[in-house]
């Protein structure tokens, strides 16, 4: 396996300047990641300020009971047992649970958070543990019931979930029916080439979805299954024993939420004032809280003094809504806003781990983090990469390719091959031939207009059918042309298919099983000896 740089344009402007202008942008975020100072800091004030967040005690039996459920790997327990301990430190990383684990970055996530974590606890001489924060309050199950496989063919193929009724509830509390799985896991099955590991890989699936009566359960299962060794905790943010240990904060952002407002507006001011674009809404009167209603995720957001959602259909004063939270605190939810904040009080977070998208969103809350007497955590730019397979670099070395081409669009070079074929010289002797007649044809046509001026456009006509005719066979040669050489076009489309599906980075589409069934589950320990790289450099991976 051979790991080669590979700097990509593209991301925000307010992403690319945090990971490579980090002074023009630092007072929009809370410190240096590449800093050894910046660590030293952020743990000192952990360490300053334990009363004030969720009892560890509390949080620790809360994930040792979900983990003992879905990842209960030895090497997670003991992380849990060092969480425990007053001085554990957390780096941190999450995403919506999507289908068999969703797109390849979220490995990636979940690599780049266990050898941060590592590599923190080495610098700092204190433990350092590694956690995966799943979004399973999150609602938009469109967003996540769907994976793509490069399937035997070499096509996209993508595989979508069915679930029951058509309530906007958590991801988490959607129920997934036994027999919507096994559909859906028999059509893996028939998409992946069999291989040596392929009756392992569809096991694993298989057990993950056993027990599993949701999206987010399966998802915890396959990533225990995955990354348990490792030691990663994993955590739910819609179960609900963690969220009656969230109650106390869910009840400072109620009592404040006028403050944090104010809080989110300035910080968005202050980044658009920096000539930045905001990568998250910022809507005046939002409360930045949903209320679970009937099973359905409704935001709430303020008027005449009132949280409501937009179609009135909940309606509480700012005592209501705290009755509400102690009575039934499961009822409540974060937004992509608040979140960052709860994550703040319920870990002792030293960093958490991000891609450039939410890179860029998290300056927003970083006024809110101090009316909620926190301060923002470090921030980590994930590790991004594209794996090329043997067999395709070797394509790509015979048409002398490189991953910049396949970026940009094959269209032209393949364009530039193809013609290169055509030992006859085809389209320049059909060229040739279409001005050569036409040379010939438009005087004797003009010479026939002074015979009858019918003959004109008559012969026009005729000068246009001959043309239609000349470029109909063209065409077929240039079929021909291609079908003699189809097992090559057949290779450029799958280095394209490969590396940029539906001209995305293949990270953001392809699903991690198609690699697991090809190179089997140590894959992941060959990823995990790659070098960490928190540069936000994308890196080509060559097997």
């Amino acid at each position: 396996m051979n790991v080669i740089p590979e700097p990509l344009p593209g991301g925000s402007a307010l992403a690319r300047d945090y990971i490579h202008h980090y002074e023009k942008v630092g007072h929009l975020y809370g410190g240096d990641f590449r800093s050894a100072e910046s660590r030293a800091e952020r743990a000192a004030w952990l360490d300053s300020t334990e009363g004030l967040r969720a009892d560890r005690a509390g949080i620790a039996e809360c994930l040792r009971q979900y983990n003992l459920k879905w990842n209960p790997h030895p090497a997670v327990m003991d992380s849990l047992a060092l969480l425990e301990q007053q001085g554990t430190l957390v780096v941190t990383a999450g995403q919506q649970s999507g289908l068999f684990t969703g797109p390849l970055f979220v490995i990636y996530k979940a690599i780049t958070t266990i050898q941060a974590a590592k590599e923190a606890a080495a610098q700092l001489g204190r433990p350092v543990v590694p956690l995966f924060w799943i979004a399973g309050e999150d609602h938009d199950w469109d967003e996540v019931n769907h994976t793509f496989i490069l399937n035997r063919t070499g096509e996209v193929t993508k595989l979508k979930l069915d679930k029951a009724g058509d309530l906007r509830s958590s991801v988490s509390s959607i129920k997934v029916e036994e027999e919507s799985w096994q559909q859906i896991i028999e059509q893996l099955d028939g998409l992946l080439q069999d291989s040596e590991f392929k009756p392992q890989i569809m096991e694993i699936i298989r057990e993950s979805s056993a027990a599993a009566g949701s999206l987010s359960e399966a998802f915890a299962k396959l990533m225990g299954s995955l990354f348990g060794r490792f030691g990663l905790i994993l955590l739910d943010s819609a179960d609900p024993e963690l969220r009656r240990l969230e109650a106390p904060m869910f009840q400072t952002l109620i009592e404040h939420n006028d403050e944090l407002e104010a809080a989110y507006q300035a910080a968005a001011g202050e980044i658009t004032d920096s000539g930045y674009e905001l990568q998250a809404a910022v809507a005046a009167g939002s409360a930045n809280l949903f209320y679970i209603h009937e099973g359905t995720r409704l935001l709430l957001h303020k008027e005449e003094g009132r949280f409501t959602d937009r179609k009135g259909t909940v309606s509480f004063s700012r005592e209501e809504l705290l009755e509400q939270l102690e009575a039934r605190p499961e009822q409540f939810s974060n937004n992509v806003l608040t979140r960052p904040l709860m994550q703040d009080y319920v870990l002792p977070v030293l960093a958490t781990v991000l891609g450039q998208g939410e890179l860029a969103y998290w300056a927003i809350p970083r006024l809110a983090f101090k009316v909620a007497g926190e301060q923002m955590p470090l921030i980590l730019p994930r590790m991004s990469f594209t794996v090329v397979e043997g067999t395709l670099h070797k394509h790509m070395d015979k048409y002398q390719l490189v991953f910049g081409d396949v970026l940009l669009g094959l269209d032209s070079k393949r364009k530039e091959w193809l013609a290169a074929q055509d030992e006859l010289g085809l389209e320049r002797r059909f060229e040739d031939t279409k001005a050569a007649f036409l040379a010939m044809y438009e005087p004797l046509i003009e010479q026939l207009g002074s015979i009858q001026a019918g003959l004109l456009k008559l012969g026009a006509n005729n000068k246009d059918k001959i043309l239609d005719q000349i470029t109909f066979l063209q065409a077929k040669a240039q079929d021909a042309m291609e079908k003699q050489n189809e097992a090559a076009l057949r290779q450029w489309e799958r280095i394209e298919l490969s590396l940029m599906p539906m001209g995305k980075l293949q990270e953001r589409v392809y699903n991690v099983m198609f690699y697991l069934n090809r190179y089997g589950p140590a894959w992941l320990d060959e990823l995990m000896k790659i070098p960490v790289d928190y540069s936000g450099t994308h890196r080509i991976i060559y097997m």
